[in-house]
């Protein structure tokens, strides 16, 4: 298929599923579309026993599209920009040592723990799998998905430094994530050879420092650049090559364009730096842009993430390991970040029950499975994506759905 063909079904399959979600179940945009989608595939699955041309159809599109390719290197670094650019500057500075803790802290904590218990776990099933793939699985399930948690949070109401905190550490333990998962990843690719845990050190900070580094360039040199004129049509564009430009470089580089396109979005989205930069007709218009440009990738990701059942191999064991998986994965997040949490808590005046609030609404999504697509035969890829699949199917549809309510009842009386 051409891209224009599967750009296109993608996004009258988005349109369609959208609207009805909002006419028939009113759920978050994320929740509806990616359920609609599953019961679609399911659906189309079942008429395949008597027709199948509906279903060759829907695998050629899916196997059409490089999952990994189209989120890690394209549809991600917007997704980033347009949620920092909408997040609270205040708020997040406030809170800036306990998100920088989840986000670096947590996530290798969580990475090690969910590595161990998987291992374990998998040895009940009788896989005989290598320590080193298990804590693949665990980095890539770690992170939450900041374009999960944004769309969710928006209904939820949570009090601003919750959300805050909740927000912030997705936006940047998405980066770090992916980052621990490459250096894992690099390591498992050459089994037996040596460690160099100097090189090793040397490329996360290449990666994650060069990327703030160049984030915070991208984030100046747009400042200035929007400073200087006033046509809200122009500086919308200088906000899309800053993405799109960053990117690039970032990938040159081999740097995080993940960090580097947060960090660039909360400089540009400062209030401070609107104010001094844009017009009300400017800011207007770039606000609306990347709301819309969210929303549009947001509908399409969750599309296809839905349609992404019909690639798995679901044998009863992987679903069944996934299942396990999920109170593991859990209980590895509420570890992962109880130290931090207790050692904040007070300085900070956090909200009560924060560990468990943030552990159930730090939902998966599709950055894991994009990474979980990136490993190999021999890293056992069919296993690790079911697993990561049913995760994050719960995740999006069983925490989702009642993360408003947890934080409600929890977060009582919090401001």
């Amino acid at each position: 298929m051409e891209y224009y063909t599967i750009a296109s079904i993608l996004i009258v399959m988005s349109a369609l599923f959208g609207y009805i979600n909002e006419r028939f179940l009113k759920l978050p945009i994320t929740i509806g579309l990616m359920l609609i989608t599953i019961v679609f595939t399911l659906i189309v699955i079942a008429i395949a026993n008597f027709d199948d041309t509906l279903l060759l159809q829907e695998k050629e599109l899916i196997s059409n599209i490089d999952f990994e390719t189209v989120l890690l290197d394209i549809m991600l670094s917007f997704l980033l920009f347009a949620g920092a650019l909408h997040t609270n500057f205040n708020q997040l500075k406030i809170q800036r040592w306990p998100i920088l803790a989840f986000a670096t802290l947590g996530v290798s904590v969580s990475t090690f723990l969910v590595g161990i218990s998987t291992y374990y776990l998998l040895m009940l099933f009788g896989f005989d799998i290598n320590f080193i793939y298990c804590f693949l699985f665990g980095a890539l399930i770690s992170p939450t998905d900041p374009i999960a948690v944004l769309g969710i949070l928006k209904k939820a109401k949570a009090p601003k430094k919750l959300e805050a905190k909740i927000v912030g550490e997705s936006l940047f333990n998405d980066g770090v994530g992916v980052v621990v998962f490459l250096t894992i990843f690099a390591i498992a690719k050459l089994p037996g050879a040596s460690i160099d845990v100097g090189s090793i050190a040397r490329l996360f900070g290449q990666e994650v420092l060069g990327g703030v580094a160049l984030g915070l360039v991208l984030g100046y040199v747009t400042y200035k650049l929007l400073k200087s004129i006033d046509s809200y049509e122009v500086e919308v564009i200088i906000t899309i090559a800053t993405v799109m430009g960053g990117s690039l470089l970032a990938h040159q580089w081999h740097l995080s364009a993940p960090l580097a396109m947060v960090t660039a979005g909360l400089i540009v989205g400062n209030d401070t730096v609107r104010k001094s930069s844009m017009s009300d007709t400017t800011e207007t218009y770039v606000d609306k842009f990347w709301e819309l440009i969210d929303v549009l990738l947001n509908t399409v990701l969750f599309v296809m993430i839905g349609m992404e059942l019909l690639v798995l191999s679901l044998e009863t064991n992987y679903i069944l390991a996934g299942l396990i998986a999920v109170p593991l994965v859990l209980l590895s997040r509420y570890l992962s970040l109880w130290l931090p949490v207790k050692f904040f808590s007070k300085r900070l005046k956090f909200v009560p029950h924060t560990n468990l609030i943030m552990t159930w609404g730090g939902l998966r999504g599709g950055i894991s499975i994009a990474l979980a697509l990136s490993l190999s035969t021999e890293m056992h890829r069919e296993l690790f994506l079911v697993m990561t699949y049913v995760i994050v199917v719960f995740s999006i549809i069983g925490q989702g759905l009642t993360v408003e309510p947890i934080i409600k009842r929890l977060a009582r009386g919090a401001e």
